[in-house]
């Protein structure tokens, strides 16, 4: 399949990606079902390099982190017989090695229950080791501990602090929580401006039950909301000043107004706020905003892309592959798409992809070129962005290889097929609260344990953030 020009608008990348594993598919498709089976077989074969046997004799020589590789597999049943002894002996193993991933993954079958005795204070002992080394899942945790008086007294400043400590590291059923405790005034001082914060962050991540929160916050608290951001805004917060900017551009609680947007947004962009800076770039960039200006697109997406924000980082990317406002320059491009690359962003790896095919900015390398476009398509297959019917393929071929695997491992051949878990259900739920449970990689089904803590308050005003499962630490 002949590769597309390089140097193509961002919002173009997803597209050819999605078009180019479309055709892809589609040939596949057309090939006999003797062929695909074939091919189904050959894939199985060569995609099982790491071996519950390997692991093994890694773990059987101290490592911790193939001790941890080796629970979970046990765990899932994934190579091996499913079996929740084994996997508490080499979780405590790595655990007591000081693996925080172990540590996190003991505490969590101490929490079920799953080869042990279930006991929350042991539960909670692990979770803290984890915690206490940065584990966002273990720190989550313990705040839905606290919150749910699981082994502890009820304490929802404690909950507060440890939801916090997640959510400042990204993890969403953290963000979601932290929300709720605001909008209640749990732990923390009430504040719906602080609540539709967090939502965000948690929704911009693509996690629905936080959207549904914030647009029953906005519904029921718009004017409020709107008053608390202006508020600290006008004492020069710029986080606040940044939040005001888009309930502007959206209309939210407020008349549209890109006028007032823009104003926002720059007084927070000047502060330093790089999701404010980013905003500037993308509306300079011609959103039917304001006058396209390149110039003044690339100044700030700049300052976003010096303070680590990869989506900037794309973006100067292209407009040093365009030669929109700045020189054309496909050193720089490159240098800038690495970055962002190297962060997970999708597009940036299409286009490192691209310039390395075409050796322009770099030496001329398929092999990377490959590299980079299949981390691409992987990136954005995990991300869901794959079209039904690709999906729909796939998700065959993932059942038939992983029936396959497990097969093969109990004829003793002891290759694990291990696909990465990485689609989170999401519940799209009615509009009354549950607050997000504890998380791990198993079934969605165990997560939904607090169905009636919140619904302590009039319909309208309530949401659901019943958990989802998320994705375990990486191993």
């Amino acid at each position: 399949m002949g590769r597309v020009l390089i140097c193509l608008r961002r919002e173009n990348a997803k597209a050819l990606i999605t078009a180019g594993v479309r055709k892809a598919m589609k040939f596949f498709c057309r090939i006999t079902a003797r062929t695909v089976l074939a091919c189904a077989l050959v894939s199985a074969l060569w995609a099982c390099a790491d071996t519950s046997a390997d692991y093994r004799k890694a773990a059987e020589q101290g490592d911790a982190n193939a001790q941890n590789n080796l629970g979970t597999l046990y765990e899932n049943g994934q190579g091996v017989a499913q079996d929740y002894g084994q996997a508490e002996q080499w979780f405590r193993k790595a655990a007591e090695q000081g693996n925080a991933d172990a540590q996190f993954n003991l505490g969590w079958l101490y929490e079920n229950g799953w080869g042990v005795v279930q006991d929350y204070g042991q539960a909670m002992q692990w979770y803290r080791k984890a915690a206490a080394q940065g584990s966002a899942f273990a720190q989550n945790n313990l705040g839905v501990f606290y919150r749910d008086s699981k082994g502890v007294t009820q304490d929802y400043g404690q909950a507060a602090q440890w939801f916090r400590k997640a959510a400042e590291q990204g993890n969403d059923m953290a963000q979601t929580s932290l929300g709720v405790l605001y909008e209640k005034g749990q732990g923390v001082a009430r504040s719906y401006s602080q609540a539709a914060q967090w939502y965000r962050k948690a929704a911009e991540q693509g996690f629905t039950l936080a959207q549904n929160n914030l647009d029953l916050l906005y519904r029921n608290n718009g004017q409020a909301i709107v008053q608390e951001f202006r508020k600290a805004a006008d004492q020069g917060n710029a986080d606040a000043q940044y939040n005001l900017g888009l309930l502007y551009l959206a209309g939210d609680g407020v008349a549209q107004d890109y006028g007032q947007a823009m104003q926002w947004f720059r007084k927070a962009a000047e502060r330093g706020n790089v999701d404010a800076q980013f905003h500037l770039g993308w509306l300079y960039s011609g959103q039917g905003v304001v006058a396209q200006d390149w110039g003044q697109a690339a100044q700030w997406y700049r300052k976003a892309a010096e303070q680590g924000n990869a989506p900037a980082q794309d973006r100067l990317g292209d407009l040093y592959c365009n030669g929109q406002g700045v020189a054309q320059d496909y050193g720089q491009a490159a240098q800038w798409y690495l970055k962002a690359a190297e962060q997970g962003n999708p597009d940036a790896q299409a286009s490192l992809g691209d310039l390395y095919d075409k050796g322009l900015g770099v030496a001329q390398d398929h092999n990377q070129a490959e590299q980079w476009h299949s981390r691409a398509a992987a990136q954005q297959a995990a991300n869901g962005q794959d079209d039904q019917d690709t999906s729909s393929i796939q998700e065959f071929l993932g059942i038939f290889l992983d029936s396959l695997s497990n097969s093969l491992a109990n004829r003793g051949g002891g290759r694990s097929w291990q696909r990465s878990n990485n689609a989170r259900p999401h519940n799209n739920a009615p509009a009354q609260h549950n607050n997000v449970s504890t998380q791990h990689s198993n079934p969605p089904a165990q997560h939904n344990n607090a169905p009636a803590q919140h619904n302590n308050a009039p319909a309208p005003a309530q949401h659901k953030d019943a958990s989802k499962q998320p994705d375990k630490p990486t191993h």
